[in-house]
């Protein structure tokens, strides 16, 4: 058993890094089969989480672990998923203005993650959106894609090439694995997207306020790109009461704002410019 084992164990261990997760497909590629899988598990070199899904036997779990395994090793073998969202944002530097500590991890993607990812025992939720209903294109895809890393000898990264996109990547953990993410203008409407139901106009307003570094280009980019009549008119009401100097760089003309009256709150103000009903404590632009 020991000769039969010796070549594929090496090779795993040589293409798993402690703390990643794979599944079955992933093995089977390396020619570990079901059979070779039970006896690294009965052995203690492999750890099986959830029905064909597993890790070294070392090392804590965490989401974001589980994520950049996502994003990296399965991508091959699952969807592509980004983090996005009031996520993002916590990872970018907003988390002061967010009310609670991270709970759920919002992705977004263009079909729906793997049942195991709510089934790994975590202390976080996962939160799945489609990419694809917000935006008219699919940034995620082409931007994961792009990426093209080689999680075994760490050759083709390129973080840079996010920057000018409405994706990025920030170096994780100990091994400074990449993360990918939206930038904090594609967060913030994706954000917006959830409101009233699940993220609060406060919140929001607070985030604008602190978003004196967002790029217009990103933002006439995203905006002109953006599916969604509401969250176009929430950005602008919010950017209207915040007034950062990129306002005035950004083309409106160009930007499909709709027609007609949005009531997203029962019980509150129109705004008249942007014809949306806001809280009554949130003074209305006029």
């Amino acid at each position: 058993m020991t000769e039969y084992n010796s070549s594929p164990l090496n090779r795993l261990e040589r293409d798993l890094p402690e703390g990643l997760v794979v599944d079955a497909a992933w093995l089977e590629e390396r020619g570990i089969a079901s059979n070779l899988r039970a006896y690294y598990v009965k052995t203690g070199w492999l750890e099986m989480l959830a029905r064909s899904l597993y890790k070294r036997r070392r090392g804590t779990l965490n989401w974001q672990q589980v994520v950049i395994s996502l994003q990296t090793l399965l991508l091959k073998t699952q969807q592509p998923f980004i983090v996005g969202g009031r996520t993002a944002l916590e990872l970018q530097g907003f988390a002061h203005y967010l009310s609670h500590k991270t709970k759920n991890i919002h992705l977004y993607g263009p079909k729906k993650p793997p049942k195991w990812l709510n089934e790994l025992g975590l202390p976080q939720r996962f939160v799945y959106h489609n990419s694809q209903t917000l935006f008219r294109n699919d940034p995620v895809t082409r931007g994961l894609g792009s990426l093209a890393w080689n999680i075994a000898d760490d050759r083709g990264r390129d973080l840079s090439r996010f920057q000018s996109g409405s994706l990025t990547a920030l170096e994780w953990g100990q091994w400074d694995w990449p993360l990918t993410l939206s930038q904090p203008e594609r967060a913030y409407l994706e954000m917006l997207d959830e409101l009233p139901r699940h993220e609060s106009f406060n919140q929001a307003d607070m985030i604008m306020q602190s978003a004196a570094n967002f790029s217009p280009r990103r933002l006439q980019k995203l905006l002109v790109d953006c599916r969604s009549v509401k969250v176009k008119r929430l950005f602008f009401y919010f950017a209207d009461r915040h007034q950062h100097a990129w306002l005035k760089r950004l083309d409106k003309n160009a930007i499909d704002l709709g027609k007609g009256k949005r009531s997203l709150i029962p019980g509150g103000k129109l705004d008249p410019v942007y014809l949306i009903t806001v809280p009554k404590d949130l003074d209305a632009v006029s």
